[in-house]
Protein backbone atom coordinates (compact mmCIF):
# COMPACT_ATOMS: atom_id res chain seq x y z
CA UNK A 1 0.00 0.00 0.00
CA UNK A 2 0.86 3.41 -0.88
CA UNK A 3 0.48 6.95 1.32
CA UNK A 4 0.36 10.22 0.63
CA UNK A 5 3.33 12.29 2.63
CA UNK A 6 3.13 15.76 1.64
CA UNK A 7 3.03 17.56 -1.52
CA UNK A 8 2.69 14.66 -3.96
CA UNK A 9 5.16 12.46 -2.19
CA UNK A 10 3.92 8.72 -1.91
CA UNK A 11 5.56 5.58 -0.12
CA UNK A 12 5.14 2.16 0.59
CA UNK A 13 3.48 1.20 3.77
CA UNK A 14 5.53 -1.80 4.48
CA UNK A 15 8.85 -0.41 4.22
CA UNK A 16 7.86 1.97 7.12
CA UNK A 17 9.59 0.69 10.51
CA UNK A 18 9.08 3.88 12.62
CA UNK A 19 7.37 7.20 12.49
CA UNK A 20 9.10 9.91 14.60
CA UNK A 21 9.38 13.47 15.62
CA UNK A 22 12.96 14.72 14.21
CA UNK A 23 13.37 17.08 17.63
CA UNK A 24 15.44 14.66 19.81
CA UNK A 25 19.12 14.67 19.78
CA UNK A 26 19.05 11.41 18.77
CA UNK A 27 17.20 11.45 15.76
CA UNK A 28 19.07 14.59 14.61
CA UNK A 29 22.20 12.41 14.83
CA UNK A 30 20.51 9.74 12.90
CA UNK A 31 19.22 11.89 9.83
CA UNK A 32 22.48 13.87 9.84
CA UNK A 33 24.43 10.16 9.70
CA UNK A 34 22.38 9.27 7.09
CA UNK A 35 22.74 12.38 4.95
CA UNK A 36 26.53 12.18 4.87
CA UNK A 37 25.76 8.26 3.88
CA UNK A 38 23.51 9.85 1.27
CA UNK A 39 20.73 7.48 2.62
CA UNK A 40 17.81 10.77 3.58
CA UNK A 41 15.16 11.45 0.54
CA UNK A 42 14.08 14.72 1.74
CA UNK A 43 10.39 15.38 0.48
CA UNK A 44 9.61 18.61 2.60
CA UNK A 45 10.34 20.61 -0.46
CA UNK A 46 12.03 23.09 1.24
CA UNK A 47 9.73 23.14 4.68
CA UNK A 48 10.63 22.28 7.99
CA UNK A 49 11.09 18.54 8.76
CA UNK A 50 7.96 17.56 10.83
CA UNK A 51 8.69 13.87 10.53
CA UNK A 52 11.48 11.50 9.53
CA UNK A 53 10.42 7.94 7.95
CA UNK A 54 12.95 5.18 8.97
CA UNK A 55 12.28 2.43 6.35
CA UNK A 56 13.80 -1.04 6.50
CA UNK A 57 16.59 -0.44 3.89
CA UNK A 58 18.08 2.23 6.75
CA UNK A 59 16.97 5.33 4.14
CA UNK A 60 15.49 7.91 6.31
CA UNK A 61 12.44 9.80 4.85
CA UNK A 62 11.61 13.47 5.62
CA UNK A 63 8.67 14.58 5.28
CA UNK A 64 6.96 18.35 5.95
CA UNK A 65 3.79 16.99 7.90
CA UNK A 66 3.59 15.39 11.40
CA UNK A 67 3.97 12.24 12.71
CA UNK A 68 0.19 12.17 13.52
CA UNK A 69 -0.90 12.53 10.32
CA UNK A 70 1.09 10.53 8.50
CA UNK A 71 -0.23 7.89 10.86
CA UNK A 72 -3.35 8.58 10.94
CA UNK A 73 -2.80 8.11 6.99
CA UNK A 74 -1.19 4.66 7.29
CA UNK A 75 -3.93 3.49 10.10
CA UNK A 76 -6.85 4.60 7.46
CA UNK A 77 -5.50 2.86 4.75
CA UNK A 78 -4.43 -0.44 6.07
CA UNK A 79 -8.35 -0.04 7.42
CA UNK A 80 -9.62 0.43 3.99
CA UNK A 81 -7.31 -2.41 3.15
CA UNK A 82 -8.98 -5.24 5.72
CA UNK A 83 -12.35 -4.11 4.37
CA UNK A 84 -11.83 -4.76 0.56
CA UNK A 85 -9.92 -8.05 1.68
CA UNK A 86 -13.14 -8.81 3.67
CA UNK A 87 -15.88 -8.15 0.23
Amino acid sequence: MLIHIGFGNIVNTSKIIAIVSPDSAPVKRLVQGAKEKGQVIDATQGRKTKSVLVMENSQLVLSALLPDTISNRVQAEVRSGESLEEE
